[in-house]
């Protein structure tokens, strides 16, 4: 019996480190320019805590014609451009990575609804080790650049990288 009770303390024990392994996902938010067709963006944090890397390979969700990972880059004549990255992005293993205005993020094109400050994207990301991995993104289109630790895309011109803009659409 004094066996089992060692065990099960053993157990009891470990689950929380259990409880941290692989990827979460923290700080999701959404921005999109608003309307049936449109475009918009998904930005989070990724954090590893498992040993080993991992690499962000695939999105889905039902609220757009197409998800795609994608970075921006400047041009040769600064000019911002975004790209897409069908390799995905690493995550290396105990650390995270952000995907941030300015940066790395998650592309929505052609938006199958109207999305509005408060409503939920519901998130389907793909990992090569940690598999799928789902997520709810509200969406909130007047947050301030920089917040909740994520990055800015302050003067940069978004009618050139071939999305739109990303600033929210006029109230009506």
């Amino acid at each position: 019996m004094r066996l089992v009770s060692l065990i099960a303390a053993a157990v009891l024990c470990a689950a929380p480190a259990f409880a941290h392994d692989g990827v979460h996902i923290e700080n999701p938010y959404a921005r999109t320019n608003g309307g049936v067709g449109t475009s918009g963006a998904i930005f989070l944090e990724i954090s590893n805590h498992a040993d080993v890397d991992d690499r962000l390979i695939g999105a889905a969700s039902d609220v757009a014609d197409k998800v795609e990972l994608h970075t921006h880059k400047q041009s040769a004549d600064g000019v911002m451009q975004m790209l897409a990255v069908p390799e995905g992005f690493p995550i290396t293993a105990l650390q995270g990575h952000a995907l941030k205005r300015g940066g790395d993020h998650i592309m929505l094109m052609g938006l199958k609804q109207d999305l509005k400050d408060g409503d939920i994207i519901h998130l389907r990301l793909t990992f090569e080790h940690a598999g799928v991995v789902e997520v709810d993104v509200p969406v909130d289109n007047a947050r301030k650049p920089g917040a909740a630790g994520m990055g800015d895309m302050q003067g940069m011109d978004h009618s050139k990288m071939g999305h739109g803009s990303m600033e929210p659409a006029p109230a009506n």
